[in-house]
């Protein structure tokens, strides 16, 4: 290579701080220092950087089109040098979320997590069964955040983050959609359409039986299945908020709880015998600060 990094690093500094001698000084170095790099640069590379007829030097042609260049060789090297760092303090590479819930109360850790651990990638999994805790019992995921269900394995710890509302909902022209007050009898003689992995673990679910269950191992399929009219199904809340407010999709009112919603607890799931490293320990204090919610019908949290 005919070129250094440091030759690079001194013309992109002379550039952003405006002339050489405001290089100098941000890079605590002599004006004379920043004008030999930047002469030897030009030098290897066979093109004038800088034109200077005037009292400041100024890009030229070429000088503009290797700044971007140089730029991104730059940034490059920094995020190698980041990444070693992160390695070298036992950061993990990577990290696995099992994730069965929607995402936006989550959001503000992951942006957290970003800050703090720019280096390490995740891979944020949707069980195709639903069964975050047996992926994390498996050591398929390092975390994992699902709706509560009773019965966890032994070997996994958890800790409830919040509820979020279960909404019964049915196109705007399904038969039940025109009931004031929907009875379980309505419900049983029409098809239900299911998650695929809470069909029958939900807490408060027995009531929720059908002559006809169609199930599906995704919510975004049961939301087009229900916008399609095929039935009826019972869906986080802030999954279809954006169907309910234009009135394409309907919430049903049961008639056995009138002015009660339906609130399912939302766990974090860890296991307790692996060891988490530095990465998955800090993104597991930070999600159980983390409080999960949503507003119910007459506007209150529904996690205090």
């Amino acid at each position: 290579m005919r070129f250094s990094l440091e030759q690079l690093q001194v013309f992109v500094a002379a550039v952003q701080a405006g002339s050489f001698s405001a290089a100098a000084r941000r890079l605590g170095r002599t004006q004379s220092t920043v004008s030999a790099a930047i002469s030897n640069l030009e030098a290897d590379l066979g093109v004038e950087l800088f034109d200077r007829s005037s009292r400041v030097p100024a890009l030229t042609a070429a000088g503009h089109k290797l700044l971007l260049r140089a730029e991104g060789i730059l940034e490059r090297c920094y995020a190698l040098e980041g990444s070693a760092d992160s390695l070298a303090e036992q950061a993990e590479p990577s990290l696995t979320l099992a994730i069965e819930v929607p995402y936006g109360s989550l959001i503000p850790a992951l942006k957290a997590f970003d800050e703090a651990f720019p280096f390490v990638d995740l891979l944020i999994r949707h069980p195709v069964h639903g069964d975050v805790s047996e992926m994390v019992h498996k050591g398929e995921a390092d975390l994992g955040i699902a709706f509560s269900q009773p019965g966890y394995p032994p070997t996994l710890a958890f800790q409830q983050l919040g509820k979020l509302i279960m909404a019964h909902v049915c196109h705007a022209r399904h038969p039940l959609a025109q009931l004031q007050t929907c009875p379980f009898a309505a419900l049983h003689a029409h098809r239900r359409l299911a998650f695929f992995g809470h069909a029958q673990k939900l807490p408060s679910s027995e009531y929720l039986r059908a002559a006809q269950v169609w199930q599906a191992e995704s919510y975004l399929a049961l939301v087009e299945m229900v916008r399609g009219g095929l039935g009826w199904a019972t869906l986080p809340r802030q999954l279809v908020q954006r169907e309910l407010d234009s009135g394409e999709l309907i919430e049903l009112q049961l008639e056995a709880y009138p002015h009660t919603d339906w609130l399912v607890g939302v766990d974090l799931l860890w296991h307790q015998k692996r060891r988490p490293g530095r990465a998955a320990q800090w993104l597991r204090d930070c999600l159980r600060r983390t409080k999960v919610f949503e507003l119910d019908r007459r506007g209150m949290p529904t996690t205090l």
